[in-house]
């Protein structure tokens, strides 16, 4: 009884056993979640982005191709403006080449400097085809710039494309006036330029930008419910852990006590303390079952030697490698066994584990004496776990010879 009760009395009660996986869950398995969640939601808003990114490199391109090229080859400019347009839809397509790559692999193209080229483009290309061929297919910039500089400011702030979009407008506003086109017909078609030139690229820019936006809120949302949703099954999960240990720990105890309050059992009788300490010492490894540590399987063998240690039995502890994580079952059957020959142990003992990424061997040695031999037949395998967790089967070993009593645990992962 006296075993028993220091067992109980040396477990730290403050969160009580159940609470403690709970407790270390949220923190540490909250945060992590709380990362994947906006891990999924980049990843989403991430490939969003993509698409948009090729859509608008694909529609600046095709036009530049398509529209632009055409226009180059047309009449009613002098040859030298004819040099200057040509030039300027070169620059333009090395600009819009450098850009998309840049937005295809990921990354961001340099907006002040190929913006800065781009306006000077613009402002050439205009002085070289004037205010007679404002209006006509030789002024591909009319058109044309308006894709580049959506390319070129991609993910920057909307304001900065209305202003290249402002400037573009003020340039060809200038050639308009400088030149004499302010008829109120001319005039009526340099606003319906303006506008039809300007609401399509800024209307990709934000429609790519919202979609990104909205994509990102989207995944974060359903990402925030499937956690959730992860959460209440882990703690439907833990409830049930709790319960299944709860139970366990009842019933390795409830024998020898309900033997000791009935007055069936004598705390001096030498088997009667041996079932004590047995029992005290499942009663510490479950507990520590429940304990969050690095090694679990080592954390539960020194509950156990504690124990020992306590019942003044001097005991060595040696570990040799870092064992792999194991189920629950599987270091119950691993420990289980040594610890009922710890509580049978008489003058000193020695637990030694050996371990590997594969393979986990755990063994104790304690001299030999008189008295039933608790340990287990040598040479049995206990049978796999049937919860999933603990599929393996670990192989139990017992000899003795008259000085020692030699007891070993083996697991294999298959």
């Amino acid at each position: 009884m006296t075993d028993l009760g220091a067992a109980l009395d040396g477990v730290d009660r403050r969160p009580g056993p159940a609470a403690a996986p709970a407790v270390s869950w949220t923190g540490t398995a909250g945060a992590a979640q709380r990362t994947d969640r906006a891990e999924a939601a980049g990843a989403v808003a991430s490939a969003s982005d993509r698409a948009a990114r090729i859509g608008a490199v694909t529609i600046a391109l095709a036009w530049h191709l398509a529209i632009d090229l055409p226009a180059l080859s047309g009449t009613g400019i002098s040859p030298t403006a004819s040099a200057v347009v040509a030039a300027g839809w070169l620059v333009t397509t090395a600009v819009g080449v450098a850009a998309g790559v840049r937005l295809l692999r990921g990354g961001l193209p340099p907006a002040r400097r190929l913006a800065a080229v781009l306006l000077v483009v613009d402002v050439a290309v205009f002085a070289a085809v004037g205010g007679g061929q404002l209006f006509a297919a030789a002024n591909w910039a009319w058109g044309g710039l308006g894709w580049f500089f959506l390319l070129v400011l991609w993910r920057r702030p909307v304001r900065w494309l209305l202003a290249l979009l402002g400037a573009h407008a003020t340039i060809a506003l200038a050639v308009v006036i400088v030149d004499g086109v302010t008829a109120p017909a001319d005039l009526a078609r340099y606003a319906m330029y303006v506008y039809g030139v300007s609401s399509l690229p800024a209307a990709v820019f934000i429609g790519g930008t919202a979609l990104s936006t909205l994509a990102r809120d989207r995944a974060a949302t359903a990402a925030a419910t499937m956690a959730v949703e992860a959460e209440r099954v882990a703690a439907e999960q833990a409830r049930g852990e709790r319960r299944a240990r709860l139970g366990l720990v009842s019933g390795t105890a409830e024998e020898v006590l309900a033997e000791l309050a009935a007055g069936d059992a004598d705390p001096a009788d030498p088997e009667v303390r041996r079932r004590c300490v047995l029992a005290a010492a499942r009663l510490r490894r479950l507990i520590a079952e429940s304990d969050d540590v690095p090694d679990p399987l080592l954390h539960e063998l020194r509950a156990a030697a504690d124990l020992a240690e306590r019942d003044g039995l001097p005991i060595e502890l040696v570990a040799v490698g870092v064992p792999p994580e194991l189920p629950v079952e599987v270091r119950r059957r691993l420990t289980d066994p040594l610890t009922a020959a710890l509580a049978d142990a008489r003058g000193w003992a020695r637990v030694t584990v050996v371990a590997g990424p594969d393979e986990v061997v755990v063994s104790l040695v304690t001299p030999d004496h008189d008295g039933p031999d608790t340990s287990g037949p040598p040479g049995t395998t206990s049978p796999p776990g049937t919860d999933g967790d603990g599929g393996e089967p670990v192989e139990i070993g017992h000899e003795r010879d008259g000085e020692i009593r030699w007891t070993q645990t083996q697991w294999r992962r298959t």
